[in-house]
């Protein structure tokens, strides 16, 4: 039997119990509520609340929320603990079939709390499947060098297990195998359709206004579709709901502001309140390097980028609220490497919601968003490309919660366009402009067993443009062995339409545009009938963590992704399919069908103490796409970003009685990718005149002769990143930070690509030092 016959068996089977458990709240009562940190109202994210001397808890949720369930009517004693909070205590009585929301405020620790030794983290370790998943918070982002004192998520996201960076110079993160257009970015429920700048050492997004990122590298759940490889999930905090605040900072690379306050404070008595959020982030680097990075280009880096996000947040009496927000972000080439410019642009807003009814146990969530980007490329040798995407996407979820376990079920509606044109090396159009919906419904339920935790869910989603229904029973587990012993698996089938107007073929491309999946493909494939028109994955990941010590935890994982179809810009387009009907599909069809998988193993180790931090992660991956040729033969290649063996060490130190000294570094060691070799050069006539073309006498260009695809490899890269810096205290609210950065310490000559024509290496950033101040108040 099959892998998608026995989850579909598995899901099921667990979907079914939610019949049986759902009766099970009996005469027990509920405890709800949010916690928030008093000075500023922030919900406190991922912290235990449970009942002093009884097996009755929960953790809080990105919002910081919290539900127990099903708990016997008595007396009891409501607790919060966590790290650098005063511990709350509250007294509390529970009757039957009572509903209790509370909203509970945490106040900075007086003094150290040494004696809770358990952290949310390892406690949600216990309680979460969290296979192949990764959460990150602005302070672990701010534990690793970064460019003149601009943490980013961008920077951070290269040190995760299984994740590839091609470059810092218009690289692109690949996750587990999957490209760029396989992976899922949602802001705050928004889709994001490029979140990282030319210069790939930044992202879109403000460090200082992210609350929380989970990065799914593959296997994730039920309530994310449309993906066949990783999601990026990023939630940004509210405004400070109890005084203006705000940040300023300026670097040798760009500057950035954030502004932040109430509009109605927040009162620890009760009342509803609102707040905003204001960032702006900018490069001026391509002034700024002709001063101080002229030993790289005389006429400067040409990367320029302007980012804004604002936000509204409007919160009730308890804890119910609604987000509005907008966000425009841009991006901008000039004159790259005397070939191209570039350029690209990406605006959006919408709304999400966050509702506790309050005679039910249940917490239901919306969002309702619209977004655009739109991106061109211009270069010296080819016809300009232009790729515009935009659409809306809403959706709504619910979910119960039944002592320890839950249930959560919810639906989506996504609707874009998407409007291309692209020429290929023979000057033959490849164009598209096409609406496209989708619908999208899911169920998931999880239980806990004794030392296991199952976590059934299933997804029906509706490709509209394509008439195709994709059916996806996915399945994630986790074994409790001991209290520091755990196994996990996750696994399911994944779909998507979009496509990406770059080929994984391609080595250096800056442009990054989108198409609907076409309904116009191949019919066969390696002599069997394509039967839809999707692009389709399945996964399984199998895992292992170990808490080695109170401070050292290890996490090994092995991953298996199998892409049985997608889809590919064909480069190798002759002729029109209109024109050539009986010709071979390789050189009529804008299109072509591909499969192939990524394999490999992940290892983390990690070292926490108050003043040391310590990340260690090695990764093995291999990644293979496999094509028909010409004559119908199957012909295997391993795409750009396939690299063998990725090690990242990062370690973080804190100096002086106050700890307002931080040294940091990061190592980077990756083996060479995947290229094309030159086998020769020929004298290429172009016809440029067609039939009229007088071969004799017409000026020859200089044509090139391909070995077979990536059959070579560049040479490996490694490079080391370190910084400082000093943080001073001003005053309760004020401080001053400076930091000092090198990029690349020992000047390592990373190859980036050879220009095949000239001979000519181009190399990634050399030795970069920067510096920068930021203000705090």
């Amino acid at each position: 039997m099959k892998i998608k016959s026995y989850l579909l068996i598995i899901s099921l089977v667990g979907l079914f119990t939610i019949l049986q458990v759902i009766t099970a709240f009996g005469q027990n009562g509920t405890i709800r509520g949010f916690v928030y940190e008093k000075e500023t109202g922030e919900p406190v994210i991922f912290t235990n609340v449970y009942l002093q001397g009884t097996t009755f808890g929960a953790a809080t949720d990105v919002n910081g929320y919290f539900a127990i369930s099903q708990i016997p009517p008595a007396n009891y004693i409501l607790m919060v603990t966590y790290l650098g909070f005063d511990t709350l205590q509250e007294s509390i009585t529970v009757k039957a079939d009572d509903i209790i929301t509370k909203n509970l405020y945490l106040e900075k620790g007086s003094y150290s709390l040494a004696q809770i030794e358990v952290s949310a983290e390892r406690e949600e370790a216990r309680t979460e499947t969290r296979t192949s998943v990764v959460k990150i918070t602005p302070k672990q982002i701010k534990q690793i060098p970064s460019m003149g004192g601009q943490p980013d998520l961008a920077q951070y996201l290269q040190v995760l297990p299984g994740v590839v960076f091609t470059g810092d110079q218009g690289g692109q993160l690949y996750i587990r195998g999957g490209s760029p257009i396989q992976n899922k970015v949602l802001l705050d429920g928004m889709i994001v359709y490029n979140p990282f700048h030319s210069i790939g050492l930044f992202s879109v997004f403000d460090t200082d206004i992210i609350r929380n990122a989970d990065i799914y590298t593959g296997g994730f759940g039920a309530e994310y579709g449309g993906r066949i490889s990783s999601v990026m999930d990023i939630t940004t905090r509210d405004g400070n709901k109890t005084r203006m605040a705000g940040k300023v900072g300026a670097s040798t690379f760009g500057a950035n502001m954030m502004i932040e306050g109430p509009i109605q404070k927040m009162k620890e008595g009760g009342g509803g309140s609102s707040s905003f959020i204001f960032s702006a982030k900018n490069s001026y680097l391509e002034q700024s390097s002709k001063i101080f990075y002229d030993y790289v280009d005389t006429a400067g880096l040409p990367f320029n980028y302007t980012d804004l996000y604002a936000k509204v947040s409007l919160l009730g009496e308890n804890g119910s609220k609604v987000n509005l927000f907008g966000f425009s972000y841009n991006d901008q080439v000039n004159n790259y490497k005397s070939l191209s410019d570039y350029q690209w642009e990406s605006f959006g807003g919408g709304a999400n919601f966050l509702i506790i009814p309050g005679s039910s146990p249940v917490l239901m969530e919306g969002h309702l968003a619209y977004s655009q980007y739109k991106i061109s490329l211009e270069e010296t040798n080819s016809r300009p490309r232009e790729s515009v995407i935009n659409g809306f996407n809403m959706g709504f979820d619910f979910t119960y919660f039944i002592g320890k376990d839950e249930i959560k079920y919810g639906f989506e509606i996504l609707g874009f366009k998407t409007d291309y044109i692209f020429y290929n090396s023979i000057g033959i159009e490849i164009s598209q402009e096409e609406n496209t919906t989708e619908i999208g419904g899911y169920v998931k339920y999880k239980k806990t067993a004794g030392k296991f935790l199952i976590e059934p869910s299933f997804r029906l989603h509706y490709y509209a443009s394509l008439a195709n229904m994709s059916l996806e029973p996915r399945l994630a587990m986790k074994y409790n062995a001991t209290d520091r012993f755990r196994v996990k698996f996750a696994g399911g089938l994944y779909s998507q339409n979009l496509i990406s107007a770059r080929s994984d073929r391609d080595v250096v491309n800056l442009f990054y545009g989108f198409l609907s999946g076409p309904d116009n493909l191949p019919e066969e494939f390696n002599g069997e009938e394509i039967k839809h028109k999707l692009q389709k994955a399945e996964h399984a990941i199998l895992g292992f963590e170990f808490d080695l010590s109170s401070r050292v935890t290890m996490n090994l994982e092995g991953y298996y992704k199998n892409f049985s179809q997608l889809t590919n810009i064909n480069r190798n387009k002759l002729l029109d399919e209109n024109e050539y009907p009986n010709e071979p599909d390789l050189i009529t069809k804008d299109f072509i069908i591909e499969k192939g998988y990524a394999t490999g193993a992940d290892v983390t180790l990690k070292y926490e103490t108050h003043r040391l931090y310590l990340w260690a992660v090695y990764s093995l991956g291999y990644v293979v796409r496999q094509y028909e040729d010409i004559n119908g033969e199957l012909q295997e290649y391993n795409p750009h970003y396939d690299r063998r063996h990725n090690v990242n060490l990062v370690g973080t130190y804190m100096l002086g009685d106050k700890r307002d000294w931080e040294i940091n570094a990061r190592w980077n060691f990756g083996s060479g990718f995947p290229f094309t070799l030159t086998q020769g050069y020929y004298g290429l006539l172009t016809f440029q005149n067609g039939i009229y073309t007088n071969y004799t006498t017409e000026n020859e260009d200089l044509g090139i002769l391909y070995g077979d695809l990536n059959t070579g490899r560049l040479p490996t890269y490694h490079r080391l990143d370190i910084g400082i810096k000093k943080t001073f205290v001003l005053g309760y609210n004020t401080k001053l930070e400076a930091s000092f950065s090198v990029t690349n310490v020992y000047n390592r000559e990373n190859i980036f690509y050879t220009d095949r024509l000239t001979g000519d290496k181009i190399y990634q950033l050399p030795i970069l030092p920067s510096a920068g101040l930021n203000f705090t108040f």
